[in-house]
């Protein structure tokens, strides 16, 4: 599993979101090609409600705490609430989970 994959996996687990891109940004620093260690992530969670900014940070940050002291280099972080990932992306409206369709 990638470390990226690891990211992903780890957020969906914990924080359930609505939203969640994590991009690997390492191709844009001076590290060899290939490296995972500069990311950002926007992750859309109810459990950001009513949490300020840096609350939001350190939940993120803690359930990254292994690879952050390992692995991750660089970590930006754009956390929204469902309300206000609506207010700031109107025309972009967050999806609904797939419910498994039909295999038939």
């Amino acid at each position: 599993m990638t470390l990226q994959q690891t990211i992903e996996t780890k957020l969906a687990d914990q924080l359930q979101p609505q939203h969640l891109q994590v991009i690997n940004e390492s191709a844009n620093h001076n590290v060899p090609p290939g490296s995972e260690s500069h990311f950002k992530v926007v992750v859309v969670s109810d459990d950001f409600t009513d949490k300020p900014l840096l609350a939001r940070h350190r939940l993120v940050n803690q359930i990254l705490a292994q690879e952050l002291q390992h692995t991750i280099h660089a970590l930006a972080l754009h956390t929204y609430t469902a309300q206000e990932w609506r207010e700031k992306h109107a025309n972009s409206p967050i999806s609904p989970p797939c419910l498994g369709g039909s295999k038939g």
